[in-house]
């Protein structure tokens, strides 16, 4: 983990702080896909996806592909990218009576455990062992909510157990089995700390050349780290959006990043986050109403009435309807405006989700 000079703020940001709208339901966050926009496979390159620009002030759109994000940009702006690293958390067991179990890791714990998601044909109580192979068992030792805690028997610690056993856990909207390419394509190329089950997918239209050329036009660039849940495709329960009590996720923002923001504040410059994560890290950093650093979880839940500190414009992907990912972005550009934004996406054809089309978004005036 990345460690900074020091650190302050709780342990845990709950993402109260400031007004929010109530009696908003979750139907209100919901849209039309046709299941053929779907993107189950990346594209042939990183860049050659498309790109939707929402100017959230005049509620202009243009599209175009995703290089044009280099003429976006100003040599005063910060781009902020969330250097997580997907880890190979899905793994396959069976119950000592022979009942198949998916186990998704969601958190490594110290001393041999671990947090995870499980399926199984049938509930799986405390106390079940699941053999993994020959030599490898875990035994449910209770359930937090949606997870439950595992202890694990193994010769090796759990991170050297995923590589060596564990696959990929690609989005279940992607309608197909874990392929090698899934491997290098559903990471950054800036990815640096292991702890994600699911991809910065914003980032994922990153190249290395990109990356260098924003680098030369003067745009700096620096890095926190949110290591992004299996909760991020939970679908909101119940019917009113501040009932919802978001899942908690993990994220480190150092001092370096906050010195930076206030630099790049003096000289005129924007702070352009790459992804919802490091929006959701960047706010909640800020929630006290200055950028400070933060090491710790966050249960953050940003949607419409929401008042962003810190961040100025955002790349994004396409979310799932009725997602706490697409209220975060209803809540910086204006709902009407971005549910209208994917009216336009879909009928123009662009490729959503995880391995799809990306948009970058300005934030509303207040």
């Amino acid at each position: 983990m990345p460690v900074a000079h020091r650190w302050v703020g709780s342990a845990e940001a709950v993402g109260r702080a400031f007004p929010i709208v109530v009696n908003m339901h979750v139907a209100e966050f919901d849209y039309s896909l046709p299941p053929a926009l779907i993107a189950h496979y990346p594209t042939p390159r990183r860049t050659d996806s498309r790109l939707l620009v929402l100017e959230s002030n005049s509620g202009a759109l243009q599209a175009l592909l995703f290089p044009a994000l280099l003429q976006l940009l100003d040599p005063h702006d910060l781009l902020v990218v969330n250097n997580t690293r997907v880890i190979k958390a899905r793994l396959s067991a069976r119950k000592l009576t022979g009942g198949h179990v998916e186990i998704l890791i969601e958190r490594i714990l110290e001393g041999g455990r671990a947090l995870a998601l499980l399926r199984a044909n049938k509930t799986v109580r405390p106390g079940t062992v699941l053999e993994l192979d020959s030599t490898v068992t875990a035994r449910v030792v209770g359930r937090k909510h949606d997870l439950y805690e595992l202890d694990f028997v193994a010769s090796e610690d759990i991170g050297a157990l995923l590589a060596r056993l564990g696959t990929v856990p690609l989005p279940p909207y992607i309608r197909r089995s874990t392929e090698s390419l899934d491997s290098r394509r559903y990471q950054t190329v800036y990815a640096e700390y292991d702890g994600s089950v699911a991809a910065p997918t914003a980032g994922l239209h990153f190249d290395e050349p990109l990356l260098e050329a924003i680098r030369q036009k003067g745009v700096r660039q620096v890095s926190v780290t949110l290591h992004v849940g299996a909760g991020t495709f939970q679908p909101l329960r119940g019917e009113r959006v501040e009932a919802h009590r978001l899942h908690s996720e993990y994220l480190e923002v150092s001092d370096a990043v906050c010195c930076a923001v206030a630099e790049t504040r003096a000289r005129g410059g924007r702070v352009v986050a790459v992804g919802t994560t490091t929006a959701r890290a960047l706010e909640t950093a800020a929630s006290s109403g200055d950028l400070r650093p933060f090491r710790g979880d966050t249960r953050l839940f940003i949607y419409p009435g929401f008042q962003f500190q810190c961040v100025d414009a955002l790349v994004t992907n396409f979310h799932l309807p009725r997602s706490s990912l697409l209220m975060l972005v209803c809540a910086f550009a204006g709902q009407e405006l971005v549910l209208d934004a994917y009216r336009y996406a879909v009928n123009a054809r662009f490729r959503f989700f995880s391995y799809g089309d990306a948009m970058f978004v300005t934030r509303r005036s207040r």
